[in-house]
């Protein structure tokens, strides 16, 4: 997958506020590895709110005890609240056969830390099938069902919500088993975080699956793309097919208040070891960030202030 290559330029220096409502955010690791970075991207836009993913290559479960300390610290005195912690949990890299007890130790951890950083909510996904042994459909559900089931037990008895990501997993791109996954786990520890931009890499449009799944979102990441010879080309908001606009306006109309995130996946990608040297990903991420400013003005009829 390759970003789009649309020129570079600063920033303008006026701010667009979001709707009443709304917090403008961003994954911090696709601005900058380091927390340095992250801070001061989120700084130049001018925003109180940050999501947390990765320090320095490192998930936040992972960190040791002193530096997760310093990065509480760091965002403290920089006057960062933190509104969702991404973690690996039922992710991508693991199966639906693999090891349980990953993701259980790694909610235990990040509990105590979500407490000291002041949030509830921990993005989590649904198991991606084994590609090397696959079950069959009614067995994988199952086998999500019951471990989403504990783990959502879990996260209420620690005062967690977790928010399962319309991405890799069982429940990932399709409503009816994302409102069978809720229906069943049958818990308030269980919500949905929907990104607007995953639809172009999974093969589902993003808005049809949000508006059956719009009274369950609890937080937004705002991704856009289009396809270009069967890969995902990441664009600006507004740029791409994903008709972000429209799943904004939608959440809006259903009374969604909360956090907008932006994922560029333009420069930096993480996950994907993707880290373009000749690009500065913090002034694309300040670029993304006025970019959905502007997006989310045509939405309320605001102009610059």
């Amino acid at each position: 997958m390759r970003a789009d290559t649309a020129p570079r330029h600063t920033p303008a220096a006026s701010r667009l506020h979001p709707p009443p409502g709304i917090r403008f955010a961003g994954i911090g690791d696709e601005a900058a590895p380091g927390l340095a970075g992250q801070v001061r991207a989120h700084q130049l836009l001018g925003w109180s709110a940050i999501e947390l993913r990765d320090v320095d290559g490192t998930a936040l479960a992972d960190l040791d005890d002193a530096a997760f300390e310093r990065v509480a610290g760091t965002l403290a005195g920089a006057g960062l609240d933190v509104v969702c912690v991404d973690s690996r949990i039922a992710n991508w890299a693991r199966p639906v056969t693999g090891d349980f007890e990953l993701d259980r130790g790694e909610l235990e951890r990040l509990a105590p830390r979500c407490a000291a950083l002041g949030t509830r909510h921990i993005r989590v996904m649904s198991y991606p099938n084994d590609p090397d042994a696959p079950l069959d459909e009614p067995e994988w559900a199952r086998e999500v069902i019951a471990r989403m089931r504990r783990l959502a037990r879990q996260a209420e008895d620690a005062g967690l919500v977790l928010l399962h990501e319309n991405c890799a997993g069982w429940a990932g791109a399709d409503a009816a088993r994302a409102l069978r996954l809720l229906a069943e786990v049958d818990s308030p520890a269980l919500r949905l975080v929907f990104d607007t931009g995953n639809g172009v890499a999974y093969g589902y449009e993003a808005y049809d699956l949000l508006t059956e799944l719009v009274a369950w979102v609890d937080h937004v990441q705002v991704k856009d793309a289009r396809a270009e010879a069967g890969e995902a080309v990441y664009t600006l908001p507004g740029e791409g097919s994903c008709r972000v606009a429209d799943c904004l306006r939608l959440l809006l109309d259903h009374g969604y208040t909360g956090t907008w995130s932006i994922e560029p996946h333009r420069t930096v990608r993480p996950h994907e070891g993707l880290a373009d040297a000749g690009q500065d990903g913090v002034a694309e991420f300040v670029r993304y960030g006025r970019a959905l400013e502007a997006l989310a003005a045509g939405l309320s009829g605001e102009g610059a202030r």
